[in-house]
């Protein structure tokens, strides 16, 4: 089955645990290897990219959230989230900049000179979405983004998703368990078995 994605969709993925779900995000997010089939993203054959080549579309193209939140210590949160940018070659001030925004629309305004240690669970996974978009990626690919969260956080971290990907045309693929945000969702795919239902 061909599973096709448009531009500016949020689409979620849900199924019981264990079903294959986050193997999937890992493989179309080009961290492992299928043994069969084509990833494609804006009319790159991501199968045929290796090495040095490959990373950089990753980087500049795809934004990942994992189910863990996998920050450096020795980072501020503001560091943690520009780091991405600054592996891109973008220049620093505009970086700091973007990065402030986007902590600040995340909650974390008064975070931003804190290490991770410094931080609750709910907040180090904000950090993370916030460094998964600073590149303004094409997709994001986001393993229970929600799943640190307290209902008040998850809603405004819906709210964001939305509100990029209507204006700034983002797709986002987003593995939950969360029913608010799976029918909150352009599309909802039910995985079992490492096969979608039809």
């Amino acid at each position: 089955m061909d599973l096709v994605l448009n531009r500016g969709q949020l689409v979620t993925i849900v199924g019981p645990s264990g079903c294959g779900k986050s193997t999937l995000l890992h493989i179309l997010g080009t961290l492992d290897q299928a043994d069969q089939g084509a990833i494609e993203l804006e009319g790159v054959n991501l199968n045929t990219l290796s090495g040095a080549a490959l990373a950089k579309f990753r980087n500049q193209k795809i934004g990942f959230v994992f189910q863990f939140h996998h920050l450096l210590p020795e980072f501020t949160a503001l560091e943690n989230v520009s780091i991405p940018a600054w592996i891109a070659g973008r220049k620093r001030t505009e970086v700091n900049q973007e990065a402030t925004e986007l902590l600040g629309k995340l909650g974390l305004k008064d975070r931003i000179t804190h290490k991770p240690g410094q931080l609750s669970g709910g907040e180090q996974q904000r950090v993370a979405v916030a460094r998964a978009l600073i590149n303004r990626p094409s997709i994001v690919l986001a393993d229970e983004p929600t799943g640190n969260l307290d209902g008040v956080h998850a809603g405004e971290l819906h709210s964001l998703f939305h509100s990029l990907k209507n204006e700034l045309g983002q797709t986002f693929l987003i593995v939950t368990h969360n029913k608010e945000l799976a029918a909150q969702s352009d599309r909802v795919l039910t995985m079992r078995d490492g096969k979608f239902e039809a």
